[in-house]
């Protein structure tokens, strides 16, 4: 039924993903690291989203708690099979803690359908633009089949098949008129901005030292670079994103190099969503998307709002 939220035990054969599939082999290259405030930026320019982050999220604080959580999710939407179906529920019923008002005055909930499935728009969205800059482009053929892997994925945490396109040509145009319609500088949009140019990167363990050094910038400048050229030219200008012709000379450089990395890079470093998920199994299990951290979470959402 196209209006259900979430899948029916017979459905979900046909919605998880496994080894076979283009989600498998193309969400966890290494190299999308470079790309993880992309997705972040675009959530956070809409009006609800950036609501909510601002008044739930202490990103500036520690960015890296709210971009690991992000990762963690997508690790167990992507690689961990049956877990991905409670995940997902757990996802949703977070969520309806999120209320507030925008700054216009306007009240949001962060289970508006406009704005729950542009977060999942802007993680698609991600996935085919950075590989497209910096990994493995995908042919339209793997681009159609890849959007209706992930759009079902959508519907583990909620999203219904009727909140997105059918096909990825109508993807498209969705994903434009949100651009040019919905949004705007926010204040969640300076606060991550502010918050990544002084960040330090952690200790990646999957991703090698020498991938930093080839690309021979800084890894947080990399991040930066890397992140805001791939959002839309208008967009940039909109957010009043100061973008020069240095930061496209490297957006360029680093994108080459990257690239040509794919004939040398092991395996590992191109499908590594197996071993992270691995390595990050406990903080998961602790943390709001666990069973052993969803009471607190639930607990938190209750005294924030």
């Amino acid at each position: 039924m196209p209006g259900r939220l979430f899948p029916t035990d017979d459905e979900l054969d046909s919605l998880l993903v496994g080894p076979g599939s283009l989600t498998w082999q193309f969400g966890s290259d290494v190299r999308l690291f470079l790309t993880m405030l992309y997705p972040l930026l675009l959530q956070v320019a809409h009006p609800t989203v950036g609501a909510g982050v601002r008044d739930y999220s202490d990103f500036e604080r520690r960015p890296w708690n709210r971009l690991f959580g992000t990762l963690d999710y997508l690790l167990v939407l992507q690689y961990g099979g049956r877990d991905a179906v409670a995940m997902g529920q757990r996802l949703r019923q977070l969520h309806k803690g999120f209320r507030g008002v925008k700054p216009d005055g306007e009240r949001y909930y962060a289970l508006e359908p406009n704005a729950y499935a542009w977060v999942h728009a802007t993680l698609l969205d991600a996935y085919v633009s950075a590989h497209a800059q910096f990994g493995r482009p995908m042919s339209r053929e793997q681009i159609e089949r890849f959007y209706r892997e992930y759009v079902g994925l959508g519907r583990l945490v909620g999203v219904r098949e009727r909140d997105l396109p059918a096909d990825w040509e109508s993807f498209r145009a969705y994903f434009d008129r949100m651009v040019e319609q919905e949004l705007e500088r926010t204040e969640s949009v300076d606060r991550v901005l502010r918050a990544v140019r002084h960040v330090t990167l952690p200790d990646l363990p999957f991703v090698p030292d020498l991938f930093w050094k080839a690309l021979r910038l800084p890894a947080a400048r990399a991040l930066y670079v890397c992140s805001v050229g791939l959002l839309p030219p208008r967009l940039r200008e909109r957010l009043r994103v100061r973008w020069r012709a240095r930061e496209e000379r490297e957006f360029r450089a680093i994108g080459a190099a990257t690239r040509r990395l794919t004939p040398v890079m092991p395996k590992e470093l191109l499908v590594s969503g197996p071993a992270q998920l691995r390595w990050r199994r406990k903080a998961i299990a602790r943390g709001p998307l666990g069973d052993g951290g969803s009471a607190g979470a639930r607990q938190r959402t209750r005294q924030a709002a």
